[in-house]
């Protein structure tokens, strides 16, 4: 657990990518299979299910240190963060502990806590603490309460993986798809040179598109780009070998229950198929808003009647698999040729057990048919009246890689919708902007007053941060714990991707994926937009359905 630790500490104290490999292949270098599983796990960004609730830590805390519970809060405004919180309240550390490993020290001292008594709890953890020091309670806290995190991404852990075991960064890639556990087993055989991969459920490491920043006409000849629209949905895998059928998001969540009628489709699939495409909210040929999409995500059991409202198609575009041959070398028009044949009703005789079967949930993604990139242009203006988020370029032969690659595949998106609103509410960030009011509420107008529409926490520069925290602490009008409410004065652009009507909001409408686009100095508050005019930009069509 103490170089776990220090691992942790080595991460956080840089920015430089090539100090925090070296951190991890030393790491790894050094640890046992049981422990190197475990960090692997954590460092992934996989999370243990929450372990204590939120409130019997902060009770404990608060009674250990000795404070009242409005002084806890104070203390955690200013850190930001409640497991820093914790480690930098609970007492000194008194005794020196077992030196456990990572492995004996989950096992011993984080997993036990799942299932006592109120009583126990208390005792285990006041235990804990008094044997670690503030950065091992930081830690540890962290870990129970499903909130570890570090500046690493799942690539540079895969990186560091390669070299310590002399396989390719695609191979260590593709074994930590899918489920796994932590366990010295796994890890041996993740670094196996001589491993099998047969696991039937796993999934491929997603290919991602570059967001284009130049003009596309400097890709070259359109000629040798294949070009498809760029659907708005969830990014899936639908894999169909040993008989059984998987659907996995790119988030590495397996979903197959929650779209069942993809399962019963993909069933009717030949043994050794890998299709990669979109699930869309999608009904007799239309593309449904994604809130839509959301109503399937977020409920614990599907009803007749939810399956009825929200159906679904998945709109594949590329073909990872066939016949157990892995086909991601290959050049993409030729895994297109066959994802056609495959999903084409009427296009080949292969399989007729599946071919016109499939048509009504699997679908190939169209390509367009574009002379030069002025029509491309034209064609992608409509994306938004199409209900697409913009369109993809492919090269034709392209292979299909692991992560987010330049060169080969570019997404050309719409230019974001935007309104300009007044800042209200405010609440610190988390990280090293804890004690920045980062965080920020805004509203537009409607018969007089702000209503909130959007909360955003990204798009401003340091020194704007900076500046808007100024204005917050001296602006306050009311606290509501880590919230406050703010004297209307600031103005800022807000980027959103998509709007649709919601009576879960105030406003009544609700918009995905906001963003602060600018800061709006030259803009008074009595210029900031309004809710009739948020509204004009919902799509057409009954509230129910936008």
């Amino acid at each position: 657990m103490k170089r776990f630790v220090e691992l942790y500490l080595a991460i956080d104290a840089t920015t430089k990518t090539s100090g925090k490999l070296a951190a991890l292949k030393q790491y790894f270098l050094a640890a046992s299979p049981e422990d190197a599983a475990w960090a692997i796990f954590f460092l992934t960004g996989r999370k243990l299910k929450r372990l204590v609730p939120t409130a019997n830590l902060r009770g404990l805390t608060t009674e250990l240190a000795g404070l009242s519970d409005w002084m806890f809060q104070e203390c955690y405004d200013s850190v930001g963060d409640l497991a820093e919180t914790m480690a930098l309240l609970a007492p000194e550390k008194e005794s020196v502990g077992e030196d456990l490993s990572l492995s004996q020290f989950v096992q011993a001292r984080v997993l036990t806590l799942r299932d006592l008594d109120d009583d126990l709890l208390k005792h285990a953890l006041t235990e804990t603490w008094s044997q670690l020091d503030v950065d091992q309670k930081f830690v540890f806290n962290k870990l129970i309460t499903g909130g570890f995190r570090v500046g690493v991404s799942q690539q540079l852990v895969i990186n560091a993986l390669a070299l310590v075991s002399g396989l390719e960064s695609s191979t260590i890639a593709h074994r930590l798809m899918g489920e796994w556990q932590p366990t010295a087993a796994f890890y041996l055989s993740l670094i196996d040179a001589d491993a099998q991969d047969s696991h039937i459920s796993r999934p491929y490491p997603f290919y991602l598109a570059h967001p284009i920043a130049e003009e596309p006409s400097s890709l070259g000849d359109i000629s040798e780009w294949l070009v498809e629209w760029k659907w708005d949905g969830i990014r899936a895998q639908i894999i169909k070998r040993g008989g059984q059928v998987f659907i996995w998001s790119r988030g590495e969540e397996l979903v197959t229950e929650r779209f069942p009628e993809l399962a019963q489709a993909g069933a009717r699939l030949p043994d050794g198929t890998v299709l990669d495409g979109e699930i869309l909210a999608f009904h007799e040929g239309d593309v449904l808003p994604f809130a839509k999409l959301q109503m399937r995500i977020g409920r614990k059991s599907l009803s007749k009647k939810i399956l009825a409202e929200v159906p679904v198609a998945f709109m594949a575009f590329d073909m990872l698999e066939c016949d157990g041959q892995d086909l991601r070398a290959t050049a993409l028009e030729v895994r297109r040729e066959k994802l056609t044949a495959l999903l084409t009703p009427g296009a080949c005789e292969m399989y007729p057990s599946c071919r016109d079967a499939l048509s009504q949930y699997l679908r190939v993604s169209s390509l367009l048919d574009v002379a030069d990139w002025p029509a491309l242009a034209s064609m992608q203006n409509l994306s938004r009246s199409l209900k697409v988020e913009g369109v993809m370029l492919k090269r034709r032969g392209s292979i299909y890689g692991v992560g987010r690659k330049r060169g080969d595949w570019w997404k050309w998106k719409i230019d974001p919708l935007s309104i300009d609103a007044v800042l209200i509410n405010a609440q610190r960030g988390h990280g090293r902007r804890a004690t920045l009011y980062t965080d920020y509420t805004f509203g537009v107008w409607d018969q007089g007053k702000l209503v909130p529409i959007a909360k955003a926490y990204s798009g401003l520069t340091d020194e704007e941060i900076n500046k808007v925290d100024a204005y917050v602490r001296k602006n306050t009008l009311e606290k509501f714990g880590p919230v406050r409410t703010v004297k209307p004065g600031l103005v800022m652009e807000i980027a959103f991707e998509g709007i649709q009507y919601s009576p879960r909001h105030k406003s009544g409408i609700a918009v995905r994926f906001p963003r602060i686009a600018r800061l709006r100095e030259d803009k008074p508050i009595e210029e900031a937009d309004s809710l009739l005019q948020l509204k004009s930009l919902l799509p057409l069509g009954r509230e129910g359905d936008a």
